[in-house]
């Protein structure tokens, strides 16, 4: 299933990252793909937002991961975002303990999900963030068939 978005401004892209918390949830793994600038982060705070978080939600460009739990019993108990952006070799991966960060009860979104080639768990949802004429920013949305 493909849908496509668009988002003019900041806050329409912390409004989709909301409206994707119904399209999104346990057990996914979601890869976010785009150019520096395009809004990775913006929108993984709006879906977060949309699920009740309302702490800061800061860039996991430095830590690498970010990791948020849940007590809810619509959300999955943790999102785990990951930022791979700064990984200089795909066997830095292995310090981060993948294994923890994926599970039935936990949701992870993946920033710059190339740079961790074949070491991250398959994508269960895409979304592609480029730049339109104006400026504004085009979402495409995907689930992917499992296994």
């Amino acid at each position: 299933m493909k849908m496509r978005f668009t988002a003019a401004t900041e806050a329409d892209m912390l409004a989709l990252g909301g409206d994707l918390v119904d399209a999104i949830g346990s057990g996914d793994v979601v890869y976010l793909s785009g150019d520096l600038g395009m809004g990775k982060t913006t929108l993984v705070r709006g879906l977060l937002r949309g699920m009740g978080f309302t702490d800061r939600v800061k860039s996991p460009s430095y830590g690498l991961v970010e990791s948020y739990a849940f007590d809810h019993p619509r959300w999955p108990s943790q999102v785990h975002h990951l930022d791979l952006y700064r990984l200089t070799d795909p066997e830095e991966m292995a310090f981060l303990g993948l294994e923890d960060l994926i599970g039935a009860d936990r949701l992870m979104v993946v920033e710059w999900p190339e740079r961790g080639q074949d070491l991250l768990p398959p994508a269960t949802v895409t979304v592609a963030i480029t730049e339109d004429a104006e400026g504004g920013r085009v979402l495409e949305y995907e689930r992917l068939a499992a296994g």
